[in-house]
C-alpha cells in the first residue's frame, strides 16, 4: 500500500506537495507509536492558521490554545496521520476542525454549481448528539471561508439530508449507519475525499459499528489523511489503527484512561432498593443545580425520569428509543435551566457538550471501566471543578474494583446510613403508616371472627352449617312428575280449566259433518305491464 501525497505548509496560505514514500509491504505492528516531540504553541497565530481562521478563534472568544491543540494542529497541517489519544473536554475537536479547515481552504468557492463542493472531508461519530456538537464547531470555526458543511445522522427524514448532499458539501459529518443509508440511495460520493476523521472511536467499536466503519473505509480513497480519536485504547482500537492509519504520529495530553484532576471522585454504598431513596436525598440535601444521571438501560432512565419528577424535581430522561427532536428539546431544557436533572444512558449522553457541567452521578455502575471515565468527562471540562458521584451497591463490586484500577486510584466512600435510615426503619416495621394501620385492622377483624367461632363451636351452634334433613325425608325418592286427577288421594286444584278430552287417551280430531269444507284459495289477478304481454294476464 502507498502512503498519500504528503503535502507541508510553507506558510499561512500555501501548500506544497512532496513525493510518496517507498511501499511499505510489511504490516504496521499493534504496538503505539511514539510520541512526535513538538514544541507547544502558547497563541494561536503561532500555530500558522490561516487569518480566516483566527478571525473566527477570536469572535468564539479563545485566546490560547489547549495542550491537545497545540500538538495536533501542526501536525494535522503537515499531512500526517493522527492517533490521538485525549479525554472529553480538552479540546480535541478544535483540534481537528481548525487544521482540516486549513487544508480545505484553498478548494473554498462561492460557485452554486454542486460540482465546485465535492466531498473532500469525512468525520464520523458515534451518536447523534457527539455529530450534531462537531458540526457545530465546523460551523463556528468556517463562518469566514465559502465552505459548506452538513451533519447527516438518523431519527429524522433522509430527505432534506439529500437535497443538501445534491446541492454540494465540502465537509460531511455523520454517523455511520445513516451515512451508508445515503450510499445506498446514491445522494453522496467519496471519490474526492482527502481527509477522514473518526471521533470516540472506542465508543463506535462498544456500539458495534466496526462493520459499518469497514464498509465505509472500503469505499474511500486509498490516498488520503486519516486521523484517529479515542478516550481509551483498547486492543481492538489498536488493530483499527493499523488497518486505516499511515505511519500515525500518536498525540497523548495525559496518561492512557486517566481522568481530569480537577474532578473529584465519591462513592455512596447503598442497596440497590434504596439507591432512588438516596439519589431524592442528594438532590434536595446538597446544592445540585445541574446533575447528569447515568443508568444503565433505556427503561431504566424514563422510570427514574418519572420517579424524580413525582418527588417534585425537574427531570427529563434521553435515551435511543426517544425521537431526535425530544432528544434536542430535552437537552436544550437542561442546558437552559429549565430541568435540573437529566437522565441519559451511555449511548445518548456521548458527546454532550454542556458548559460548567458541576455534577455528574453513576446511579448504576457501569458494566466496563472505560465507561466510567466517558461518564465523568461530561464534568471537570476545560479546567473547570466537577463532581462524580456514584451509587454503589454490593453486588457491584468487582466493577468499582475495575474502575479504581484504570483510573490508578482509590475513590472516596461516604457513608450514606444517615440519608436513608428513615426509609429502612419505614421498610422494617410493617404496621407503620397507612397501610400497616390497614393491615393491623383486617388483622384485629379476623381475631374478632376466630373468637365467635369457637365461642359458638363450644356452646353447639354452627351458624355454617346446613338444616339436615329427616330420616324419612332421606329414605323416600322425591317424585317430581306432575299429579293427575284420577290419582286417589289428591284432589286436582280448582283454578285449572275442565278438559273435553281425556289425556290417557289418544287425540282425535273430531269434525262435525255439518261442516262444509272451505274452496281452495285462488290467486287474485293482477295486471302485467304491457312489456311482458299485455293486461289482465296472470
Amino acid at each position: 500500500m502507498n502512503n498519500p501525497t504528503v503535502p507541508q505548509t510553507t506558510d499561512k496560505t500555501s501548500v506544497v506537495a512532496v513525493s510518496p514514500e517507498p511501499t511499505i509491504s510489511t504490516p504496521l505492528p499493534t504496538t503505539l507509536p511514539t510520541p512526535l516531540p513538538t514544541p507547544l504553541a502558547t497563541t494561536f497565530d503561532a500555530l500558522g492558521l490561516i487569518p480566516e481562521l483566527l478571525r473566527a478563534i477570536k469572535d468564539a472568544g479563545y485566546i490560547s490554545p489547549t495542550p491537545i491543540q497545540a500538538q495536533a494542529i501542526p501536525i494535522v497541517l503537515a499531512g500526517l496521520d493522527v492517533m490521538g489519544g485525549a479525554q472529553t473536554g480538552t479540546g480535541k475537536t478544535a483540534g481537528f476542525t481548525l487544521p482540516l479547515l486549513q487544508r480545505l481552504a484553498p478548494y473554498a468557492t462561492s460557485s452554486p454549481s454542486p460540482a465546485k463542493h465535492p466531498v473532500r472531508a469525512l468525520i464520523l461519530a458515534p451518536t447523534r448528539e457527539l455529530a450534531m456538537q462537531v458540526h457545530e464547531s465546523v460551523v463556528t470555526y468556517s463562518k469566514h471561508l465559502p465552505l459548506r458543511s452538513v451533519c447527516v445522522y438518523g431519527g429524522v427524514d433522509i430527505k432534506p439530508q439529500i437535497a443538501e448532499l445534491r446541492e454540494g458539501r465540502e465537509i460531511v459529518v455523520a454517523t455511520p449507519g445513516r451515512l451508508l443509508d445515503h450510499v445506498q440511495q446514491k445522494s453522496v460520493s467519496f471519490n474526492s475525499v482527502e481527509v477522514l476523521v473518526l471521533d470516540e472511536a472506542d465508543r463506535m467499536l462498544d456500539m458495534g459499528f466496526m462493520p459499518d466503519i469497514r464498509r465505509i473505509l472500503a469505499l474511500l480513497p486509498t490516498a488520503r489523511q486519516s486521523l484517529l480519536f479515542s478516550a481509551t485504547f483498547s486492543t481492538e482500537i489498536k488493530k483499527l489503527a493499523d488497518t486505516m492509519l499511515k505511519s500515525p504520529q500518536l498525540i497523548e495530553v495525559a496518561r492512557r484512561n486517566a481522568v481530569s484532576e480537577t474532578i473529584t471522585h465519591r462513592v455512596y454504598p447503598v442497596a440497590s432498593d434504596l439507591k432512588r431513596h438516596l439519589l431524592v436525598k442528594l438532590l434536595t440535601q446538597e446544592d445540585m443545580r445541574q446533575v447528569l444521571v447515568f443508568v444503565g438501560t433505556k427503561f431504566g432512565a424514563s422510570r427514574l425520569a418519572v420517579h424524580l419528577a413525582r418527588q417534585g424535581i425537574a427531570a427529563d430522561a434521553i435515551h435511543g428509543d426517544k425521537s431526535q427532536a425530544q432528544r434536542t428539546e430535552a437537552l436544550e431544557d437542561f442546558k437552559s435551566g429549565k430541568i435540573r436533572v437529566l437522565v441519559a444512558t451511555d449511548v445518548a449522553a456521548r458527546g454532550l457538550d454542556i458548559d460548567e457541567l458541576p455534577h455528574v452521578i453513576n446511579y448504576e455502575l457501569p458494566h466496563t471501566a472505560e465507561d466510567y471515565v466517558h461518564r465523568i468527562g461530561r464534568t471537570g471540562r476545560a479546567g473547570k471543578l466537577g463532581v462524580a458521584i456514584s451509587l454503589f451497591s454490593p453486588e457491584e463490586s468487582e466493577r468499582l474494583r475495575d474502575i479504581e484500577k484504570l483510573i490508578n486510584r482509590p475513590i472516596t466512600r461516604v457513608d450514606s446510613s444517615h440519608l436513608t435510615q428513615d426509609q429502612e426503619a419505614a421498610s422494617s416495621a410493617p404496621h407503620s403508616g397507612e397501610r400497616g394501620t390497614y393491615r393491623h385492622e383486617k388483622s384485629d377483624g379476623r381475631d374478632r371472627a376466630s373468637r365467635a367461632m369457637q365461642q359458638d363451636r363450644s356452646e353447639g351452634v354452627n351458624k355454617f352449617e346446613r338444616p339436615s334433613r329427616t330420616k324419612e325425608r332421606m329414605e323416600k325418592p322425591r317424585d317430581y312428575r306432575p299429579a293427575s286427577a284420577d290419582q286417589p288421594g289428591i284432589q286436582q286444584p280448582n283454578h285449572l280449566p275442565k278438559l273435553d278430552f281425556d289425556p290417557s287417551k289418544p287425540y282425535e280430531n273430531k269434525v262435525s259433518a255439518s261442516t262444509t269444507p272451505k274452496p281452495p284459495a285462488t290467486r287474485s289477478k293482477k295486471t302485467v305491464a304491457a312489456l311482458l304481454g299485455g293486461l289482465n294476464k296472470e
